[in-house]
């Protein structure tokens, strides 16, 4: 909500994270991941999480013979953001999965991480 009391949309609403009761758009947060050079792809998404509700979490592909931490990600994140908008859980992988129409599935993460934390 701006000064004047207009409300912008910048994120699908399925794609808000709620964290620790906090709304986040994930599309704020892949902006800024985006802003490392090491970075080809990015999606974020929240997990299910007991203390935070949803954990932001990033799941990064890397340009071909580049390197990056998931600390350093997470440093990155909060010079650049808040520090509740930074992720929780960073993920490196060679792919992100997409539609035929090449629309990144956020659905299909959220149910591949949250089964990975919970394992």
């Amino acid at each position: 909500m701006d000064e004047e009391g207009y409300i912008t949309i910048v994120d699908r609403k399925k794609d808000i994270i709620n964290t620790g009761g906090v709304s986040v758009a994930s599309r704020e947060v892949e902006e800024v991941i985006y802003q490392l050079n090491e970075v080809s792809e990015v999606a974020v998404v929240g997990i299910t999480d007991d203390y935070w509700i949803e954990a932001i979490t990033a799941v990064v592909v890397l340009k071909d013979n580049h390197q990056l931490t998931k600390e350093e990600v997470i440093s990155y994140c909060k010079k650049e953001l808040s520090q509740f908008k930074s992720p929780k859980h960073v993920y490196f992988t060679h792919n992100l999965p997409k539609n035929p129409s090449g629309k990144v599935l956020k659905k299909d993460l959220r149910d591949q991480y949250d089964n990975l934390r919970s394992s």
